[in-house]
């Protein structure tokens, strides 16, 4: 029994009748699309007999792997067990970006503090891949960061997020030059360039950590994020942009940021990056007069 329980503490947690419907869908085709491009069917176990054979084992992988303290890519974080809240760690993650790192479009640090003058932004607005992609090429910005706000675990992981238990979303966070580049500024895009009518949802991505947010650092930037959304709502409505549905962003100070992995910074700048954007804007214009005089 000891030597059963490692091997099954050490079999891979993906296999699991318990994880979320789609992760198994997905696992399901790839194992399927491997065995069509072999040529050769699918192995099963026959009878009911062998069906409840592999239950019962990836049931007891699943409890083995969770009692070890393993987890779903070998993170060391609980993995969702019949519906638990990944814990996430008690320090940043050890794939995110070091305190050295640098910008690998602009060269500039990843870290504060930042040059005397520059503020700071943070938009959830689908997936940070492509919203950092819309910032991090203009004029005036310093530097951008892609994480994960607004949830109940500590230092999460992509992985953690993903379950849909954590509650994060997937923001950027902007360095910019007030001088050069205007909150206005960095609003209107926002606005622009996603759809901020569909609540956990952007495009073909689904779940909490798409959903729509602004989220301030100081009482001018809630004036004007406010302001905007009321004036952008009207638009949207007047106009049948959305089919009647009116704005869900959320607006609210900006919560603790946890760096994502490396990989996720600047991806859409990196060589062999994946040419993927899930935003899906509404088509209207934000027209900023009316919220000039702010």
């Amino acid at each position: 029994p000891p030597v059963l329980f490692y091997c099954l503490s050490r079999l891979p947690m993906q296999t699991c009748p318990f994880m979320p419907v789609g992760y198994r869908f997905a696992q399901a085709s790839r194992f399927a699309s491997s065995a069509a491009a072999a040529r050769r069917p699918l192995r099963t176990v026959g009878g009911h007999r062998g069906r409840l054979a592999v239950l019962l084992g990836t049931g007891g992988c699943l409890l083995a792997r969770n009692l070890a303290g393993g987890g779903l890519g070998g993170d060391g974080s609980v993995r969702c067990f019949f519906g638990m809240v990944p814990r996430g760690r008690d320090t940043p993650l050890p794939d995110a970006p070091g305190r050295d790192a640098k910008h690998y479009v602009k060269q500039t640090p990843m870290y504060p503090p930042w040059p005397e003058g520059m503020q700071e932004a943070m938009f959830g607005m689908g997936c940070f891949w492509c919203s950092e992609n819309l910032f991090m090429n203009k004029a005036g910005i310093y530097s951008t960061q892609v994480g994960y706000v607004g949830g109940k675990t500590p230092n999460p992981s992509y992985n953690d997020v993903c379950t849909g238990r954590t509650g994060h979303n997937e923001v950027v966070r902007v360095v910019y030059d007030p001088k050069e580049i205007s909150y206005s500024d960095l609003l209107k895009i926002f606005w622009e360039k996603h759809d901020p009518t569909t609540p956990n949802q952007q495009g073909f991505d689904k779940g909490t950590q798409y959903r729509s947010g602004i989220y301030y650092y100081n009482s001018e930037q809630q004036k004007l994020a406010e302001a905007t959304k009321n004036s952008y709502s009207k638009t949207l409505l007047r106009g049948g942009y959305t089919g009647g549905r009116d704005i869900c962003t959320e607006i609210c100070p900006a919560p603790e940021f946890f760096y994502a992995e490396d990989y996720h910074q600047q991806y859409d700048a990196k060589p062999g990056s994946r040419r993927y954007c899930g935003l899906s804007p509404t088509g209207a214009s934000l027209d900023l007069g009316p919220c000039s005089k702010l």
